[in-house]
C-alpha cells in the first residue's frame, strides 16, 4: 500500500473556531475552555483512504494579528490548507480571503484548498450566505463545507476530501515521483478540482499525536 505524508495549514481569524475544528476531529471532543492558539499548535493524523496510508501534520495557526507576521513560517511547504471563517461574521469572512491571497503570496507550489464555514450549529445568527461562500471557494479551486465543532458537523468529511485531494494530486503526479519512495515531503504540483466525489472508505489508523508551538 502506498504511503504519503502532507503539511496541512489551518488559517484564520481569532476566534472562529480552528483550533475546536482541529481538536474535535483528533480528539473527539468539544471544549467552550480552550486558549487562544499562541504561535501555533501541531497534530499528526494517520488514516488509510483509496488504499493509501495518508499522514497529515496538521499546523493550527495563531489568528491573532500580532502573531501574523509569523504565519509564513508555519505554512511554508504546505500541501493543503484549511481556511476558516465564523459563518456568523461577515469580518472573519473576508478576512479569510486575506488569507488565501497571503498563502498563494507566500506558498510556490500549488495548495489543496479547503473553506469551512464553521459554527453553523448558530445558523441563525448567519452572516455570511452560504451560497456566496459556495461560490467563492469554487473560485478558488477550493471544496467547501459547513462545519460545527459544538454538533461535530461537516468535520470528518472536510478533512476526509483534504486527504483525498492530496491522494488524487498524487496520483496525477506519480510519474513526476520515485515510485519506490514511501512519502512526499516537499510542495503538491497542480491545482486539483473541488468536484471529484467524497469516498467514505476512511479509516483512523492510529492514535493522533500533538504538541503546542510556543513563541514570543
Amino acid at each position: 500500500m502506498d504511503s504519503l505524508e502532507a503539511k496541512v495549514v489551518v488559517l484564520g481569524s481569532q476566534g472562529v473556531g480552528k483550533t475546536s475544528v482541529v481538536v474535535r476531529y483528533i480528539g473527539k471532543a468539544f471544549s467552550r475552555h480552550l486558549s487562544p492558539t499562541i504561535g501555533a499548535s501541531f497534530f499528526t493524523c494517520k488514516l488509510t483512504i483509496q488504499g493509501f496510508h495518508v499522514k497529515l501534520q496538521i499546523w493550527d495557526t495563531a489568528g491573532q494579528e500580532r502573531f501574523r507576521s509569523m504565519a509564513p513560517m508555519y505554512y511554508r511547504n504546505a500541501n493543503a490548507a484549511l481556511l476558516v471563517f465564523d459563518i456568523t461574521s461577515y469580518e472573519s469572512y473576508l478576512n479569510m480571503k486575506t488569507w488565501v491571497m497571503e498563502l498563494r503570496r507566500n506558498v510556490e507550489e500549488a495548495v489543496v484548498m479547503c473553506v469551512l464555514g464553521n459554527k453553523c450549529d448558530l445558523k441563525s445568527n448567519r452572516a455570511v450566505d452560504k451560497k456566496e461562500a459556495q461560490e467563492y471557494a469554487i473560485s478558488i479551486g477550493a471544496s467547501y463545507f459547513e462545519t460545527s465543532a459544538v454538533s461535530n458537523e461537516g468535520i470528518e468529511e472536510a478533512f476526509a476530501q483534504t486527504a483525498l485531494g492530496l491522494v488524487e494530486v498524487f496520483k496525477n503526479n506519480e510519474p513526476k515521483h520515485n515510485k519506490s519512495n514511501d512519502s512526499v515531503d516537499g510542495g503538491i504540483d497542480n491545482v486539483l478540482s473541488p468536484h471529484y466525489p467524497l469516498r467514505t472508505n476512511v479509516v483512523k489508523t492510529s492514535e493522533p499525536e500533538g504538541q503546542r508551538i510556543f513563541c514570543c
